[in-house]
């Protein structure tokens, strides 16, 4: 049996300052879901915190690229590090972030291991890229783009460190969650990016959603996956503690359904957490909530 392992990943350089002085409270997910208990009910070890820089609150303007990303590349190389030790030892990592910049770290960590996949569970296609700014807006905050970047699209220090771009294929990656509305979904098609709605995850089942992606996933030839799950896949009326908490979203039951079957695969190598903001939810009921996901999700027998 792998060991499960708790790491804290709190880094909100990939958001813009929700505003002007302020930075983005996502930083103290961990802290807030460790409140809850969530070390001693996953049965986990141990993993210690991956510290990030310092969050610049310096000026930027539109052109200058992504927002911090220096500190961010330094950020995912020290990441990689500890992601990539820990799956090497066989062990299953948990990870708490911050901002969904995090998830740079975490794959290239794998990327270095050999070949995974992503099941990307958002609301959003986090697809913002160079490329196609005139339907997606210009870049400046790396958590909008993340899909995009892990397939190897973006700026060379953030999507080709050491060489290794793209850190996931664009065939390896299930995007899950999405709004029906979403806008990147036209793009993700014709890439051949899969990606499945609120609506259709409905119609199928998430059970028999989550088995798609597997067998997807099974149909290349991957050492294993890996999970990103953002907080704003849930609907606003169960998690409104989001720095876009759009209407549609999945509720905590769909979402646990959806998970179960992938964490119960033995290529999934691991998870991250990531977007969810304390500052915006002073009783604390969404950490309660993503803590019961997770322990009902992961815990060790």
């Amino acid at each position: 049996m792998r060991r499960t392992v708790l790491i804290d990943a709190p880094s909100n350089l990939g958001l813009r300052p929700p505003a002007p002085g302020t930075v983005p409270g996502c930083y103290k997910l961990p802290g807030a879901l460790r409140e809850q208990g969530l070390l001693r009910r996953l049965g986990a070890l141990e993993g210690g915190v991956v510290v990030p820089p310092r969050y610049d609150l310096g000026e930027w303007q539109e052109g200058d690229g992504d927002f911090n990303a220096g500190a961010i590349a330094a950020y995912t190389r020290k990441l990689a590090a500890r992601v990539g030790d820990h799956v090497r030892s066989g062990d299953f990592p948990v990870v708490l972030g911050g901002d969904c910049s995090i998830l740079l770290g975490t794959v290239l960590g794998l990327r270095r291991l050999g070949r995974y996949g992503v099941a990307y569970l958002d609301g959003h296609g986090d697809f913002r890229h160079p490329g196609n700014v005139a339907v997606s807006g210009p870049v400046g905050a790396a958590a909008g783009e993340g899909v995009a970047q892990i397939t190897g699209r973006g700026q060379p220090d953030l999507t080709d460190i050491d060489g290794l771009r793209p850190y996931v294929r664009d065939q390896d990656v299930c995007v899950l969650g999405i709004r029906d509305e979403d806008e990147d979904q036209v793009e993700l098609t014709g890439l051949g990016i899969r990606h499945t709605t609120v609506g259709d995850i409905r119609r199928h089942g998430p059970d028999t959603v989550a088995r798609e992606a597997l067998t997807h996933f099974q149909k290349s030839p991957l050492d294993g996956f890996w999970i990103h799950l953002d907080a704003d896949v849930l609907d606003p009326s169960v998690m409104p503690a989001v720095d876009s908490p759009d209407p549609g979203g999945l509720l905590i039951d769909e979402l646990h359904a959806l998970l179960a079957p992938l964490a119960a695969s033995p290529r999934c190598a691991g998870i991250d957490v990531t977007i969810y903001d304390p500052d915006r939810d002073p009783e604390g009921d969404g950490a309660a909530l993503l803590t019961d996901l997770l322990a009902g999700v992961f815990a060790q027998p």
